[in-house]
């Protein structure tokens, strides 16, 4: 029963600390680029396009599939990099639980 009590205690704790997480992760943002800096998309911690900034010697009509690739691929990058920071906190605030291997957090 003691144990029990003391399991429920952490999984309070660490719900808590998992929302302090993700408030956090909400005011962080990444950015990505491609096209050597032409294009950059902003995320938000939560993933979110915060924003898009494309050079404007990109805007020829004849460029525009390579203009879409460009976003494409600073959205993909903005998008590696808040997953690595999201993996970074979680792995910080469950160091030291006993958490089963593969489970995926927040849950």
């Amino acid at each position: 029963m003691k144990d029990l009590m003391g399991l429920m205690s952490k999984a309070k704790e660490m719900q808590a600390k998992m929302q302090a997480m993700q408030e956090e992760m909400a005011t962080m943002t990444a950015d990505g680029q491609s096209g050597g800096g032409l294009v950059t998309v902003t995320l938000s911690g939560q993933g979110h396009m915060a924003g898009l900034k494309i050079d404007p010697s990109l805007f020829k009509e004849d460029d525009v599939e390579i203009l879409e690739d460009l976003i494409l691929a600073a959205h993909n990058e903005a998008k590696a990099k808040v997953e690595q920071m999201m993996a970074e906190k979680t792995k910080a605030l469950t160091a030291g639980l006993p958490i089963p291997p593969g489970m995926k957090l927040p849950f």
